[in-house]
């Protein structure tokens, strides 16, 4: 991949990451948050590198998937099951964590990358079909497996934790649809905006580099792309596979900020996609910024609208109305071209040479 070019519109992207950071982090040294909106610090980066990654998918490659939440079950059973493994071995927690997240992001893209090889064959509401099955299917066998571990080394089952055949003192890890339980709670507000920070460098160059600019080529005429000679299959698995590792990373700071970890529809199910989706579109399909800032507001909002408890749903719907009007309108596509920071240089520029 090519380096960056660091122009005005990406620092405004990872600026506005930083200034948020700064700015939660003040009122909450302060005293200006409540318990509530401190336990969301930590699921909102969640949302943000879901949103991010799938704007990937959905915006740069211009394909629609519905089984985002499944490659983010995946990293967050396999880094939970990581630092469950070496608790006692690895003491230094932040050291374990780093490991767990790394383990989460390779086992996602490694199932993105099989999942896709016969998946991306497919377009449109086929693709999102296949994806949506995907994703219930992983969560389903997840909640079917039995894992322990003893001195013998790791024993797996289909039936029953009494099935695994556990010497005394042996522990069970993962119990069917009970999950996981006891996984250390690592996660961090600081450690989140970090790895948002580093799904934004690494979703941002891959589309100023060759590759990405490949795989936009594909998603816009793909006759074309491939009549030039772009290898449709190899651009669009890459793509696949970095976006369902950067799920994977979301799963495992998922994973590592709950005392149990459970295979469950709203976690992991259908509803899960959707919502990642719904950030990405509201904030602008292909437009990276707008994604996590969509996913920001959505998950804030409806903690900031509980005391209006008989008008919350209502406003919520009205804002989202209000967000899709303005992102797909002409007005609203309009005015985002004048507030374009490139656009706003350049005719200032043109303005001082006028002058």
């Amino acid at each position: 991949m090519k380096k960056i070019k660091w122009d005005k519109d990406l620092l405004i992207t990872y600026g506005i990451v930083v200034v948020f950071y700064i700015v939660m982090q003040s009122l909450k040294l302060g005293g200006g948050l409540s318990s509530l909106f401190k336990g969301l610090l930590v699921p909102l980066c969640v949302y943000m590198i879901m949103a991010v990654s799938l704007n990937l998918t959905v915006g740069i490659m211009g394909e629609l998937s519905l089984g985002h939440a499944g490659f983010m079950c995946i990293g967050a059973f396999s880094s939970a099951f990581f630092s469950m493994c070496m608790k006692e071995t690895i003491t230094n927690s932040l050291l374990r964590f780093i490991i767990a997240i790394i383990i989460g992001a390779l086992m996602a893209a490694v199932f993105g990358f099989l999942i896709g090889i016969p998946v991306l064959r497919l377009r449109g509401d086929y693709l999102a079909i296949v994806t949506l099955a995907f994703g219930e299917i992983i969560k389903n066998i997840i909640n079917a497996m039995y894992v322990g571990k003893d001195s013998n080394g790791i024993h797996v089952s289909l039936k029953d934790s009494a099935s695994l055949g556990l010497e005394e003192g042996g522990t069970v890890i993962i119990n069917g649809a009970q999950g996981i339980t006891g996984t250390p709670n690592d996660s961090t507000f600081t450690i989140g905006i970090i790895l948002l920070l580093i799904s934004l460098f690494v979703v941002l160059n891959f589309v100023k580099s060759r590759s990405g600019r490949a795989v936009m080529a594909i998603r816009d005429n793909r006759i074309a792309a491939e009549s030039v000679g772009i290898n449709i299959s190899k651009y669009k698995l890459m793509a696949f596979s970095i976006s369902a590792s950067l799920a994977g990373v979301a799963g495992a700071l998922y994973a590592h900020n709950l005392a149990t970890l459970n295979a469950l529809p709203k976690n992991f199910g259908y509803n899960m996609s959707i919502m990642i989706l719904v950030y990405v579109v509201l904030g602008g399909i292909g437009n990276i910024r707008g994604s996590y800032i969509a996913a920001a507001i959505l998950t804030v909002l409806p903690e900031l609208l509980r005391s209006f408890s008989d008008y919350r749903m209502l406003i919520y719907s009205i804002v989202l109305i209000a967000m899709m009007l303005f992102n797909a309108s002409p007005g609203g596509m309009a005015l985002k071209e004048k507030l374009n920071p490139k656009k706003l240089i350049a005719a200032k520029k043109t303005a001082k040479e006028v002058e």
